[in-house]
């Protein structure tokens, strides 16, 4: 278990180590790092909260999170409560329609002239609509709200309760650890997502934070964080760790918010209903 520790914790930490190292000396070094190289500084952090696109990324990506993770919340739990009903009849043959779009699509160019043809392209929407339900989270929450007693549904129906007020007073407040797991799952894929705004987005000012990293990291692209007169070369090292940092801190204190009801919430969608 500590060598597991250690193995997950230490890119981390090498990270964390080279944003406030000297460039230079972090040039110049190889292998592993351990404590800061050079004098420790955070010089690389002003940087990179200098650079307006860092902070239009980290605004739209916290849209995104927000919004997308709403629209996809509400078509999954909607989803997922209309397949969990022992006396829907269409219920077997709607699962299995559902089911096999995740195996089969039409494929990358039907898609990307599916959204085009909606007018969704370089619009915020390009991003969530088409992304509104994860087939496989829809599945685990179909699980869970399978295990809530149909006599408590009964109980409510026969207080006056319709469909949707089952859903939000009966079946969501007895299945929240699965409900916080399934909205984590959502948070993380928004917040790490590049791939629909790389295709679908042309203008800078909706990117989000992970196409600006993507920038920095693969593209080598640090312009915008320095000045002719600095050695791009050298900081552009540190320049890249301080962005991974940043763009990971936020997702990262998710987890302990929501970790008290992850093993229950993956447990109770998995059992078969």
């Amino acid at each position: 278990m500590f060598a597991l520790i250690v193995v997950t914790l230490y890119p981390f930490w090498h990270v964390v180590m080279g944003s406030i190292s000297d460039p230079i000396a972090l040039m110049k070094k190889t292998g592993f790092v351990f404590l800061p190289e050079g004098a420790a500084n955070l010089r690389s952090y002003a940087l990179v909260f200098e650079n307006k696109n860092i902070m239009t990324g980290y605004r739209n990506t916290l849209f995104y999170v927000v919004a997308g993770t709403s629209i996809n919340m509400a078509f999954t739990c909607l989803g997922a409560y209309v397949l969990s009903r022992r006396n829907y009849m269409l219920k077997r043959p709607m699962s299995l329609f559902i089911i096999f779009t995740m195996f089969f699509n039409g494929g990358l160019i039907p898609f990307y002239l599916r959204v085009n043809g909606y007018g969704l392209q370089n619009t915020i929407w390009a991003v969530m609509v088409p992304y509104a339900i994860n087939t496989y989270n829809m599945i685990i929450l179909r699980t869970a709200f399978a295990t809530v007693p149909s006599s408590m549904e009964e109980s409510a129906r026969m207080d006056g309760a319709n469909d949707l007020i089952i859903l939000a007073r009966v079946i969501m407040p007895l299945t929240v650890p699965t409900l916080a797991v399934i909205t984590l799952y959502y948070v993380v894929d928004h917040w790490n997502s590049w791939f629909p705004a790389m295709i679908f987005l042309r203008d800078r000012k909706l990117y989000p934070l992970q196409i600006f990293l993507r920038e920095i990291l693969i593209l080598s692209d640090t312009r915008e964080m320095t000045s002719a007169s600095d050695d791009r070369v050298a900081l552009s090292f540190t320049l890249r760790y301080a962005t991974i940092f940043v763009a990971t801190l936020p997702i990262i204190l998710v987890y302990p918010l929501l970790q008290r009801y992850f093993v229950k919430g993956v447990m109770l969608g998995a059992i078969k209903g």
